[in-house]
């Protein structure tokens, strides 16, 4: 018998037992969906990449297929930090605290990891050693890799023209933006308006025959199976609390002691 005296329901256990095996029915559905999912995934024909991109690295200068570091697929992790933010998105770097404990094993499985962002070199290697990271990242400063992978605005496509992002069209905002500055944006150290022209993401290549094709990308609520204290919270008894207007959480160096 279930009863509702506290702010959630409690109950017997073995009424919890028959409620919880109906949910082991539902969750054994979504893992199978989710491996079905991931074959579709997989199944996906492969679009060459044509155009040149150089990116700045710790090593110098790399093309997309250097990129590569001799494994035959490369995941990037399309990293909100722009040219004039002082810091890299929180929710991105919520993200990348969990880059340094997989991207060893990826490489060991033939698939190089890397995250990317259009702000120059020395800020990734500055925020980088803030927050102790080792995972390989690049700057694509420059080029057009955050554009054509659909996670960079133009000033034009922001204001006049409109721009695509999670295969959909997004119409221009005009030349004003939102009032004040959301606490995503103050925490990157910048305004809404120039926060908004980086977008969150992930792409992944495969090169074959010394070709480089372009495989997959997710963004916007798709990258939600890259947070690891997403899948922690999500089993958490009270969910992720994601309620109320400001930061949700903060970078870990930004805490109070535990």
């Amino acid at each position: 018998m279930t009863t509702t005296t506290l702010a959630h329901p409690t109950a017997t256990r073995e009424e919890w037992l028959r409620q919880r095996r109906d949910l082991l029915r539902a969750e054994k559905e979504l893992t199978r969906a989710s491996d079905d999912l991931a074959r579709r995934l997989q199944a996906l024909p492969w679009v060459r990449v044509d155009k040149e991109y150089r990116f700045d690295t710790d090593e110098g200068t790399a093309t997309l297929g250097e990129l590569f570091r001799g494994r035959s697929q490369l995941i990037v992790y399309h990293f909100m930090f722009g040219p004039d933010y002082k810091a890299g998105c929180p929710s991105c770097s919520a993200i990348a605290d969990g880059f340094d404990g997989l991207w060893q094993h990826l490489a060991h499985h033939d698939v190089m990891f890397w995250a990317v962002s259009r702000a120059p070199l020395d800020k990734l290697d500055a925020y980088k050693a803030r927050m102790g990271w080792t995972f390989p990242w690049a700057s694509s400063f420059g080029s057009d890799f955050n554009y054509d992978f659909a996670v960079g605005i133009t000033e034009e496509q922001q204001s006049e023209t409109g721009y695509d992002y999670n295969f959909e069209a997004r119409p221009p905002r005009g030349q004003s933006g939102p009032e004040g500055t959301s606490p995503f944006a103050a925490a990157a150290g910048t305004d809404s308006r120039t926060y908004a022209r980086e977008q969150p993401g992930m792409s992944s290549f495969v090169l074959e025959d010394g070709e480089i094709y372009h495989a997959y990308s997710a963004y916007a609520r798709g990258l939600d199976g890259l947070w690891g204290m997403y899948q922690w919270l999500d089993r958490a008894p009270l969910g992720r609390n994601e309620e109320g207007a400001g930061l949700w959480w903060k970078r870990r160096d930004e805490y109070g002691a535990l």
